[in-house]
C-alpha cells in the first residue's frame, strides 16, 4: 500500500476525469490521498471531496490552510474559518502553509502575490491554530530556508509533539540534519526521479526511512517518465521505485515504511492492505 501525502485533486485538471484518477490510484496501490488547501475556496473544496470519497478503494483526506503566496487573505475571519473547517473528522492538518520568496520576486507573474512580511505573519497564525487543534502542519518551503528554520525552532522549541512534514522538500543535503531535528517528516516527488537531480538524491540517501514520505504534488512535478504531462497519485509508484534504488533497498520495504509514518503523522485510519 502507497500513501500520496500532498495531491490537489481539487485542481480543475481534475475536475473532469476524477473517478478514473482515483480508480488508476487504487490500481497502483495507492489507497490513500491528502488533499492540501492553498486558499480558503481550496480548502473547503478539499474537505468536501475528502468527505465524498471517504469510502472508496483510494480514500481522501483533507487539509486546510493558507498558501504563502495566498498569505493577504489571511484576515482574523479566514482565520475562524480555517478553525471551523479543521473540525472535520476528514481533517488531518493544518496546510499547505509556510513561506514562499521565490515568487514574490517574479515581477511579470501577472498575479498578486504576498510579499515575505505578510507570508512570515500568516505562517505564524497558522502554525499557532495547529499547536491550538493539536494538528500536524504541512510546509511549503521556497527559497526561504533560513527563515523557515528560524521559525520552525521557535514553534517545536520545548513542544516536541509539535510536527509535520516539509513539502516537496528543497532545503537541500546541507540543511537536512537540523530540519529532521525539529521531528519533521521529509516529503519528497517527483524531481528526486530526474537524472540531474543530485541534491535530492543525496537527500533521499541520507533522510531516515523513519521520516520519509511519499508525495506526488499532482498536478505538478510529473515524475519520469511522464514529465510534461499532468502528474496523478498512480505516478507514485516511479518516486518509490526511485528513491529505493537510491536507499539501496526494496520498493517493498519503502512502501510499508512510508505508510506507516504517513499514519503516524496524520492519525489515519488506514484500510486493510
Amino acid at each position: 500500500m502507497l500513501i500520496d501525502t500532498h495531491a490537489h485533486l481539487h485542481h480543475a485538471r481534475f475536475a473532469d476525469d476524477l473517478d478514473a484518477t482515483l480508480a488508476r490510484a487504487a490500481l497502483n496501490g495507492v489507497k490513500v490521498v491528502i488533499i492540501p488547501g492553498s486558499a480558503l475556496e481550496d480548502s473547503r473544496a478539499a474537505v468536501a471531496l475528502a468527505e465524498r470519497y471517504a469510502d472508496t478503494p483510494c480514500a481522501l483526506y483533507a487539509a486546510v490552510g493558507i498558501h504563502p503566496t495566498e498569505a493577504d487573505t489571511l484576515t482574523s475571519e479566514a482565520l475562524v474559518e480555517l478553525r471551523e473547517l479543521a473540525a472535520h473528522p476528514r481533517v488531518v492538518a493544518i496546510g499547505e502553509i509556510g513561506l514562499d520568496y521565490y515568487w514574490p520576486r517574479v515581477a511579470e507573474r501577472g498575479w498578486p502575490c504576498a510579499e515575505p512580511p505578510q507570508q512570515r505573519a500568516a505562517l505564524e497564525a497558522q502554525l499557532a491554530l495547529a499547536a491550538e487543534l493539536s494538528l500536524p502542519v504541512i510546509l511549503h518551503d521556497r527559497d526561504a530556508h533560513a527563515d523557515m528554520l528560524a521559525m520552525l525552532q521557535d514553534w517545536t522549541h520545548h513542544h516536541a509533539e509539535r510536527t509535520g512534514t516539509l513539502h516537496a522538500y528543497a532545503a537541500g543535503p546541507a540543511l537536512l540534519p537540523e530540519m529532521l531535528s525539529l521531528n519533521l517528516y521529509i516529503g519528497m516527488d517527483g524531481p528526486v526521479t530526474f537524472e540531474k537531480a543530485t541534491g535530492l538524491h543525496e537527500v533521499a540517501q541520507q533522510v531516515p526511512l523513519e521520516r520519509l514520505l511519499l508525495e506526488t504534488d499532482a498536478p505538478y512535478l510529473t515524475p519520469h517518465p511522464y514529465r510534461g504531462r499532468r502528474n496523478e497519485p498512480a505516478y507514485l509508484t516511479y518516486i518509490a521505485a526511485r528513491i529505493a534504488a537510491l536507499k539501496n533497498i526494496g520498493v517493498e520495504t519503502v512502501a510499508a515504511a512510508t505508510t506507516v509514518n504517513a499514519g503516524r503523522l496524520f492519525r489515519l485510519h488506514l484500510p486493510e492492505d
